[in-house]
């Protein structure tokens, strides 16, 4: 079960890289899978955040639709016509409210967890699970940040499924941390040429 939520998991971020739409029906898959290894792994917050990634895969496909008129029906990794969502930046006031927030929330459900549950690391447990929350919504919003915000993400994540002994997915993170940098690069260049030459 792990080693395909892996397999499903690098498919997603690979599509995603491209902003090709299906990465989203990849990222349902592999978190259904998820829900029961992180659950078994005892990584509550986690698992329960799969369920999440269910419905923002549902809600990314969606908003990552061809515009008006443009095929919708292209095997995957082609390109699906232009996209009626294009990549944005957020202003750092709001990147500010969103690092408030995921540390308020990271404390009140670790604490939570640390008291009422056999959790095996609340705190961080809690702290990948709203910073995922939040980053996976910029991702279907298309916002350039994201990919910062993942790297750290996934340089926790490792940790802790080194630390559950989930090895797959510890080189699954890895490997993310990888491919992040070359998403940032990707996205970046493209909001570049969006944006157009620069005075």
């Amino acid at each position: 079960m792990e080693s395909s939520a892996v397999v499903l998991a690098v498919l997603y971020l690979l599509l995603a890289i491209r902003e090709n739409r299906w990465c989203w029906p990849a990222g349902i898959g592999s978190a259904l899978l998820y829900l029961f290894v992180f659950y078994g792994a005892g990584l509550y917050m986690q698992s329960a955040l799969q369920l999440f990634y269910v419905a923002m895969g549902a809600y990314g496909w969606w908003a990552w639709r061809p515009a008006t008129g443009q095929a919708t029906g292209q095997a995957i990794g082609q390109a699906t016509g232009p996209p009626v969502l294009a990549i944005q930046r957020w202003p750092l006031r709001r990147h500010g409210l969103a690092l408030v927030t995921i540390a308020g929330l990271s404390l009140a459900s670790g604490w939570y967890l640390g008291h009422y549950s056999d959790s095996a690391a609340p705190y961080l447990d809690s702290f990948v699970t709203w910073s995922a929350v939040l980053t996976t919504w910029m991702v279907t919003r298309k916002v350039l940040e994201n990919w910062l915000y993942w790297f750290v993400i996934d340089g926790v994540s490792l940790a802790l499924a080194l630390n559950q002994g989930l090895h797959l997915t510890a080189a699954l993170f890895a490997l993310y941390l990888v491919l992040v940098v070359i998403g940032g690069r990707a996205w970046l260049a493209t909001w570049r040429r969006a944006a157009g030459p620069h005075p």
